[in-house]
């Protein structure tokens, strides 16, 4: 396991080399997820992965390298290191699940979806991201309240995303029922459930470490902007 736990300090790449190779835009030393699916870019070839950023920067105006820091490229603005504790789940939640949850199939929950996380974290969330894994969602008076799903996923683990509640109702437990229901999922596909959080959100590293999580490292998000 510690040759495919290693996997994990390039995630972007080694999940469109495995799971979702389907959803890769490859260059020479670099790729990236169709941008419709999701901004985030990966290498292996310092070298040989300014073309390949050069390129990709005609699909989008603003996306992310993960990882190592990418060769600078001169039309694109590097705006932002994204510093994020990559936290690992290495045995299920042991908490009851008491909250009505639902996968979100439909194109209107999908809407849904789409409009609760770019509300809160504008400019992960494309349209067919939900496309990459399962989402979840807890719904209150027929309103998406809280969600959280599936982003990257690898042949042994799957990265836990959007895990997000409205404002309004923060402090129910909704995102630790979601969490809880999500990676017991991955787990049931034997894999290991893992995410990313900015280091600089302290509220959810806590709640992450009460349910188990433990931080394998940190790893940068590479904001690059078109000029």
């Amino acid at each position: 396991m510690e040759l495919e736990e290693k996997k994990l300090d390039n995630p972007v790449w080694n999940s469109l080399n495995e799971v979702h190779n389907k959803f890769s835009i490859e260059y020479d030393g670099i790729k990236f997820y169709a941008s419709e699916y999701c901004p985030f870019g990966g290498f292996i070839n310092y070298k040989k992965s300014s073309e390949g950023i050069n390129n990709y920067a005609q699909k989008i105006n603003n996306f992310y390298v993960v990882g190592e820091k990418p060769k600078n490229q001169n039309q694109l603005v590097l705006t932002k290191n994204l510093i994020c504790n990559q936290m690992l789940l290495h045995k299920p939640i042991d908490i009851e699940l008491t909250e009505a949850i639902t996968e979100l199939n439909t194109e209107q929950q999908k809407n849904d979806l789409f409009d609760l996380v770019n509300m809160i974290q504008p400019g992960y969330f494309k349209k067919k991201t939900p496309d990459l894994g399962k989402y979840f969602g807890i719904y209150k008076d027929n309103r998406l309240v809280a969600v959280t799903g599936e982003r990257m996923k690898m042949n042994k683990y799957t990265e836990v995303s959007a895990v997000i509640t409205s404002p309004e109702h923060t402090g129910k437990g909704y995102a630790k029922q979601l969490i809880k229901h999500t990676t017991d999922q991955i787990f049931n596909e034997n894999k290991t459930p893992y995410l990313h959080v900015a280091e600089s959100n302290i509220g959810a590293i806590k709640l992450y470490e009460k349910l188990s999580f433990l931080t394998r490292r940190k790893i940068s998000f590479w904001n690059l902007k078109t000029l």
